[in-house]
């Protein structure tokens, strides 16, 4: 079920649960300010999802509201699970969904990380 992006955040949800040690994961990265893990539903070869440790809703809503130091931390752990993967030089694709069109399934931001084949386009027509 997609969600709504302004929604209030719901510390209840998968990602607040695998932050807090509830729910296990397969982890790449882990900072200060963002978990890396794979996801357990791959949509590619590799797909690992990048997660922000503070708690936000969305892009829109970590944009608006967080840190210097959290974004800055935060778009620097995805670059780096990306290089520390081998990533860089065959290539990947980042996705972050927000909200109901683009069918957000959890209330907290999060980015895939695809690669590992060749992903075709953009967006189905």
């Amino acid at each position: 079920m997609a969600i709504d992006a302004t929604q209030p955040y719901d510390d209840s949800n998968i990602f607040a649960r695998i932050l807090r040690g509830e729910i296990p994961s397969k982890t790449v990265y882990d900072d200060e300010h963002a978990l890396a893990f794979h996801d357990i539903n791959p949509q590619a070869p590799t797909h690992i999802l990048v997660i922000p440790k503070g708690a936000y809703v969305s892009w829109d809503d970590f944009s608006a509201r967080a840190s210097e130091a959290e974004i800055a931390g935060f778009v620097r752990a995805v670059g780096k699970v990306a290089r520390d993967l081998g990533l860089v030089a065959p290539g990947y694709r980042l996705l972050a969904n927000v909200g109901r069109d683009s069918h957000q399934e959890v209330p907290h931001l999060h980015v895939h990380l695809f690669a590992g084949r060749p992903l075709g386009p953009m967006l189905a027509r």
